[in-house]
């Protein structure tokens, strides 16, 4: 079977973590997979993904084979697989926009993004590059409150016949608008946002259902998310959080609070 080629927009943690997971266990014995839902899905295993393009604002990891890009700064996920071999894929300069918040300078590089100095592509640029590398589909890691730039590479992926993952709480799969577009071109379009496997939002649900289960009447729920990578970070700013609450809300709210370091930084959504 052919490779499922993937582009990815935004190098980090959640990418790390992918990419790491395809070597992980391609040698694993099925029975022995702790951490996949499914080994297989279709005749396709992990290791038939193949990530082909790839694009970042950091100047840590522009101009970075995307194989060692992914264990550069501020990325603080497990390392669970260090030895992954050269891609021979560069990450490519990605398109600004609303994807860096401006309160990330005042803090610690280790912590924080830090803006290349590149110059940014054209649609054009990035649509040629997504056809050039033969990726079928898209997948977007940008951080939470992107909109704009989530909408310039949604235009990108339908521009170049690419499938398109939205995994950041944008909305874009849900929005009719988008999706009639998508379907016009007969093009696949998954979202809006992602779970992380075993987290609060997850947690949260079961929870919620084993008491409506159990006779319980739930009138108010709430969660606490406490995180402490560049993804909660910038969400301290409240205005980058305005879809990420419509969608993940339902009947509860959710508060976060970052802590990288020794220091906090406490944020509480009205």
């Amino acid at each position: 079977m052919e490779k499922i080629k993937i582009a990815l927009i935004g190098i980090g943690n959640c990418s790390s973590s992918l990419i790491q997971g395809i070597y992980y266990y391609r040698d694993k014995d099925p029975q022995d997979m702790v951490g996949l839902m499914h080994h297989e899905i279709g005749g396709y295993k992990p290791e038939d993904i193949q990530v082909v393009a790839a694009f970042d604002i950091d100047e840590r990891k522009v101009g970075v084979d995307v194989h060692q890009a992914i264990f550069s700064k501020p990325n603080c996920t497990t390392v669970f697989y260090p030895d992954v071999p050269p891609s021979g894929i560069l990450v490519g300069m990605g398109k600004v926009l609303d994807s860096f918040a401006d309160h990330m300078n005042d803090y610690d590089a280790e912590n924080a993004f830090i803006l290349a100095d590149k110059p940014e592509p054209t649609k054009e640029e990035v649509v040629q590059a997504l056809k050039d590398s033969g990726a079928e589909i898209l997948i977007n890691y940008l951080p939470v409150g992107s909109e704009e730039a989530t909408r310039f590479y949604a235009d990108c992926a339908l521009e170049a016949n690419v499938a398109f993952i939205n995994n950041i709480p944008v909305f874009i799969a849900s929005d009719p608008v988008w999706a009639k577009r998508f379907e016009a071109k007969n093009i696949p379009i998954v979202g809006d946002d992602i779970k992380s496997q075993v987290g609060a939002t997850i947690t949260h649900r079961v929870l919620t259902d084993l008491f409506q289960k159990r006779g319980v009447k739930l009138e108010r729920t709430y969660q606490l998310n406490t995180g402490g990578n560049t993804d909660f970070l910038n969400m301290l700013n409240r205005h980058r959080l305005a879809s990420k609450k419509k969608i993940q809300n339902g009947s509860c709210s959710v508060r976060y609070r970052q802590t990288a370091g020794r220091q906090q930084y406490p944020y509480w959504p009205q």
